[in-house]
């Protein structure tokens, strides 16, 4: 049986959650247009009769300005240890050198397997000149075209990263498609209303903290902290007549009623901590460990 983890690196908005997503079949990964969505690493438990790949999303390669930068990519680091095979995913219209100085920078002992993505946005001449300038390049094994958000030939693309793994018995048990908890999805979904519903300010200075998670027979009960940095932010988050909080809760409660399959009752309470991005203490108790 093959097994192994097959970890995704790239740059912020390459399409790396888009495609954890394709390749499990599930929304396990939130996705938005704005960079920096990804702040955890992610796993994705793939087990077939013949393979168990455990996929790992993880946070794009920035440079830090804020703790909580630096935790995002102690994520990646950590995700450079065990890895078995790397795929680096590249959006064909990059700076193709800059992408190649990220990918060497991480100093790869395993396989790795470039990903180009995002081609039905690039004409076939920008495809095949970004196919040639990482294949030229001994470092990388083999170089693979996808459009992650359009679909992906998943049989094909998994047989390229089987060849790479080893043999060996399986890490999880055969149902998990993951080894976080529910709550930490919960978080991410509201999370996720948050990046779509506000602007570029608040999704990067917000996180959320599910405090109550309650499951009954026809219902569950949730509680939710969304952590802002101004008083401001939260009068934005609030709206006029708490008319924005409200239409995020019930934004939020559709996207976790359709991940749980069961029905929700979700409560949104919004907090003001000062530079919680920079303080180690709320950031542990916010789960960047």
């Amino acid at each position: 049986m093959k097994v192994g983890f097959v970890n995704i690196f790239g740059k912020p908005n390459a399409g790396k959650s888009t495609l954890l997503n394709a390749l499990m079949d599930e929304k396990l990964a939130i996705v938005s247009s704005k960079v920096q969505t990804t702040r955890h690493r992610i796993k994705g438990i793939l087990t077939e009769k013949d393979y168990q790949i455990v996929f790992s999303d993880t946070p794009g390669i920035i440079e830090p300005k804020y703790r909580l930068h630096e935790k995002m990519m102690d994520a990646v680091k950590n995700s450079l240890e065990d890895a078995d095979v790397a795929l680096l995913i590249v959006d064909v219209n990059e700076d193709l050198k800059e992408c190649d100085e990220i990918f060497t920078a991480l100093k790869l002992k395993v396989p790795a397997i470039v990903v180009v993505n995002k081609i039905d946005r690039a004409s076939q001449e920008k495809i095949k000149t970004t196919v040639d300038f990482f294949s030229n390049n001994p470092y990388y094994k083999k170089v693979v075209t996808i459009s992650a958000s359009s679909g992906i030939n998943k049989k094909k693309f998994l047989k390229e990263i089987l060849e790479f793994l080893p043999e060996g018995e399986r890490f999880f048990s055969g149902d998990e498609i993951s080894d976080l908890q529910t709550k930490f999805f919960v978080a991410e979904l509201i999370r996720e209303k948050v990046f779509e519903l506000f602007g570029d300010e608040i999704p990067y200075q917000a996180t959320v903290v599910v405090n109550e998670f309650k499951e009954k027979t026809t219902l569950t009960k949730i509680a939710a902290d969304i952590i802002v940095q101004r008083e401001s932010q939260k009068a934005i988050m609030l709206g006029e007549g708490g008319k924005m909080i409200k239409k995020l809760g019930t934004e939020s409660r559709k996207s976790i009623e359709d991940f749980i399959q069961q029905k929700v009752f979700l409560e949104l309470f919004i907090k003001v901590r000062d530079k919680w991005r920079d303080n180690d203490t709320w950031l542990k108790e916010y789960g960047y460990h």
